[in-house]
């Protein structure tokens, strides 16, 4: 049984990584939400930019209950940076398993660095805004070439 999901301010920053994943191994799109203020951002690894708790709710919902609802998510390197006593940058390598394709086979792992941005309240912790960046290994940037192809120049 997953952990509860927190429903206050965290802590500490860093401690959005551990509620982030619990609240996605609970697949809950709404616990997701929680971890941000009402009027936080989250720019997803295709762009999409989703401003507010229940436009990050929603479509973390769907996803944790259709193509990632067996995935498991691992934390990797994971760094902290107060910017000053009341904000701070948290960075996180995540790896995750599990993710089904559209035929429905379930695809290769995949990594991604999901950046928040922290904000201390009177009572804890929360995040005023994320990024999640996928992670091609080996390749340098992106080519258009009908579909966005991660490549590299260099030999």
């Amino acid at each position: 049984m997953a952990s509860p999901i927190p429903s206050e301010p965290l802590a500490s920053p860093g401690d959005i990584v551990a509620a982030f994943i619990r609240a996605w191994h609970a697949r809950s799109g709404t616990g997701i939400a929680a971890l941000f203020t009402e009027d936080a951002d989250f720019v997803n690894v295709t762009g999409l930019w989703w401003r507010g708790r229940d436009a990050i709710a929603a479509p973390h919902d769907y996803a944790l209950k259709s193509f990632f609802a067996e995935t498991t998510l691992r934390a990797g390197r994971t760094e902290t940076r107060l910017l000053c006593d009341d904000s701070a940058v948290v960075r996180c390598r995540l790896h995750m398993t599990g993710q089904l394709a559209p035929d429905g086979s379930t695809a290769g792992p995949r990594q991604t660095i999901l950046t928040f941005v922290m904000r201390r309240f009177s009572d804890g912790w929360l995040a005023v805004s994320a990024q999640n960046t996928d992670v091609a290994p080996g390749k340098e940037t992106h080519v258009n070439t009908g579909d966005l192809e991660a490549t590299r120049y260099s030999h």
